[in-house]
């Protein structure tokens, strides 16, 4: 992904979406829940093995976003209703997870 693509708008587009239309007009759509769930922080994701630590049940069926925050121009961090709030999401890493872009439009993670 080019380092100038970022997000123009982001929302909550539904009850479990939240939705980004990016600077080169893509717009990704996100079920929260699996968002959440994808959380790389080192409490989410043991920072020396990559073993995931947290466990996809452990993740409320109605966890949603109550903040979400721009982290310099790379990544979102996002406050959860679980009072999860320690994962940072970057640019490249949302285009990898938005399920509507191949691996080859969504470019390379960070």
């Amino acid at each position: 992904m080019s380092e100038a693509i970022q997000p123009a708008e982001i929302r909550q587009s539904g009850p479990r979406e939240l939705e980004i239309r990016w600077s080169d007009e893509h717009t990704s759509v996100y079920d929260v829940v699996l968002l959440r769930r994808a959380c790389r922080c080192a409490l989410c994701i043991d920072e020396w093995t990559g073993a995931q630590i947290l466990q996809p049940e452990q993740v409320s069926e109605d966890v949603r976003p109550e903040r979400v925050d721009l982290v310099g121009r790379y990544a979102i961090s996002i406050n959860w209703s679980d009072a999860h709030s320690s994962g940072i999401y970057t640019f490249d890493y949302l285009r990898k997870l938005d399920p509507s872009l191949t691996e080859g439009e969504a470019g390379e993670e960070t």
